[in-house]
């Protein structure tokens, strides 16, 4: 017979927010949680806290190189790289320790650190056991995609997971892709040291951002490190010297290119787990591309089995999963109907230069309401006192507002602080209007950085009149 629980989680991610509500409103209750990685889940073990814990030693590199032109006379003498790798492994340790005694520990919970599959509707196969609930929760997380480069296995690589467990630096690596984790372990890795290539399928950088955010950020980091784009990596081979040889293809003028470095890096995106859940055999529905479906409440195909998180493969944030944890205790728990809303989901790039957006694009925008009704909102860094001090130059943010009613649709930074700037204009778009007017009349220190925040939105303009004043600050 199947052992019984109340509520099978599977991932001790953003799902671990819940349980203190849930043992509160029922002391009872009896939970099974199942990981078959480090307790924590992707974020605090290998995703956004042990890379930020890298990346802020990297911005201290970099505004200490910069702080020369302003005539402060500095010199690195040298950088610690294993110290700040152990470090980093040492605060990640603590937490996953801490949170792995916080469940063995608990009555409530039985804590299975093993792969998890279905075996039927609400039934699972957890090891040699087999367990069931009549609700579970999949938040099961995502897995690095490996892109089908011929002898990649055989010459060896790293990705975001296993740069983690890096104890020296190499002199010279070629990252593979172009989005945000090539655009912040390139950061990383060349303020440490390493002479970094970055090589990117999509024929631009950073594609997911505004097409004038992703080229600064080209121009700025490519000022440390060599961006190639428009390239699709065919081959990986050992040289007889101990290099790695990448064989990429120009994707538009079917070229091909060689890129020789001592270690590669895969930063091509995150996929799937379910090959290994098998949800088809609970009736659990899957996307063509294996993400598990879900409805706007976030339940999935199958009544009383919930997803959130990375697995439904979209926003896959540790703050939006912690958003839909939410949602998912008032619809599963408190037998709400509360929809998700993803009007204004913020992310942010801890590159050098910073960048972060949230809401819409400027294309997305014009396409559901037209050209006629979106304003654009542009103002530059430089351009306020705070920016002139900082002696930083080019740097931007822009803002998407519907101009018959002003309400913010969305914004766009690129520049120093953009993650803290941007959370002015995201707390507004959280408002009941989302008007553009909270922040126009709001008093802002001056001088102060959040002062372009507030000039963007006092610089208006039509889309067309927007692209001739971007194309005559370009000239």
């Amino acid at each position: 017979m199947p052992k019984q629980y109340d509520l099978i989680i599977i991932g001790t991610g953003s799902a671990t927010n819940l349980l203190d509500a849930l043992i509160q409103r029922d002391p009872k209750i009896k939970i099974a949680i199942i990981d078959k990685d480090e307790t924590g889940g992707i974020c605090l073990t290998r995703g956004c806290i042990p890379s930020k814990i890298l990346l802020y030693p990297a911005e201290l590199v970099r505004n200490i190189e910069e702080a020369r032109e302003l005539g402060v006379q500095t010199e690195i003498k040298k950088i610690d790289f294993l110290k700040i790798m152990d470090r980093m492994r040492f605060l990640i340790g603590k937490d996953v320790d801490s949170i792995r005694e916080g469940l063995s520990s608990s009555e409530n919970i039985d804590y299975y650190q093993s792969v998890a599959e279905f075996v039927s509707p609400y039934t699972m196969k957890v090891g040699s056991e087999t367990i069931t609930a009549k609700m579970i929760f999949l938040c099961l997380g995502s897995k690095t995609i490996i892109p089908p480069i011929k002898g990649i296995e055989e010459a060896g690589y790293i990705t975001s997971d296993t740069i983690l467990k890096l104890t020296s630096l190499p002199k010279s690596i070629v990252v593979v892709g172009g989005g945000y984790i090539a655009a912040e372990y390139g950061h990383f890795l060349s303020s440490m040291g390493s002479k970094v290539t970055i090589v990117g399928r999509n024929p631009r950088f950073l594609p997911e951002e505004e097409p004038e955010v992703s080229e600064l950020a080209k121009k700025d980091l490519g000022k440390h490190i060599e961006i190639i784009t428009n390239h699709e990596v065919k081959e990986a081979q050992k040289t007889p010297k101990g290099m790695k040889r990448l064989i990429a293809l120009d994707r538009s003028t079917g070229k091909t290119r060689e890129f020789e470095a001592e270690e590669i890096m895969i930063a091509s995106g995150r996929g799937p787990l379910t090959d290994i859940l098998h949800p088809e055999r609970a009736g659990v529905k899957t996307t063509k591309d294996g993400w598990i479906e879900i409805n706007e409440y976030l339940e999935t195909s199958q009544p009383n089995i919930w997803s959130f998180g990375d697995a439904k493969g979209k926003f896959m944030f540790r703050h939006v999963a912690n958003y839909e944890s939410q949602i998912v205790y008032y619809n599963a728990i408190l037998k709400q109907k509360v929809k998700a809303d993803y009007h204004a989901i913020p992310h942010a790039v801890f590159s050098y230069p910073e960048v972060a957006g949230v809401g819409m694009s400027e294309k997305g925008a014009v396409e559901k309401i037209g050209s006629d009704k979106v304003m654009i909102g542009y103002y530059k860094y430089e351009n306020t006192a705070k920016g002139e001090a900082m002696n930083v130059k080019d740097y931007f943010v822009k803002v998407i507002v519907n101009g018959s009613n002003l309400e913010i649709l969305g914004a766009h930074i690129i520049g120093p602080h953009a993650s803290v700037l941007i959370q002015e204009i995201i707390n507004v778009m959280y408002a009941p209007n989302r008007s553009a007017e909270i922040i126009e009349e709001a008093i802002h220190i001056h001088p102060a950085l959040n002062e372009v925040v507030q000039r963007a939105f006092g610089s208006m303009m039509p889309v067309e009149h927007y692209h001739e004043h971007i194309l005559s600050q370009s000239s």
